[in-house]
């Protein structure tokens, strides 16, 4: 197995402290969040922050896998 990097394995275990939880619930705030934003008639913010929602899932999976699988 490839040994990573000093910056790549603190990095880890800093994230690996953050609960799953608030990945998921940044995801659903920013799309409730964005559809407010459209209510509002701001169309182009509330795609910006809409968008931010696939991101946070994204950091979600990566932190389940860190905690599952560990790091180096």
């Amino acid at each position: 197995m490839a040994h990573e990097g000093k910056t790549t394995e603190a990095i880890e275990s800093q994230t690996a402290k953050i609960p799953s939880t608030v990945f998921l619930g940044a995801a659903i705030a920013s799309m409730g969040v964005s559809l407010a934003l459209k209510i509002a008639g701001c169309k182009h913010t509330a795609l910006f922050v809409g968008q931010w929602a696939s991101p946070f899932l994204l950091l979600g999976i990566y932190n389940k896998i860190v905690k599952t699988e560990g790091h180096d």
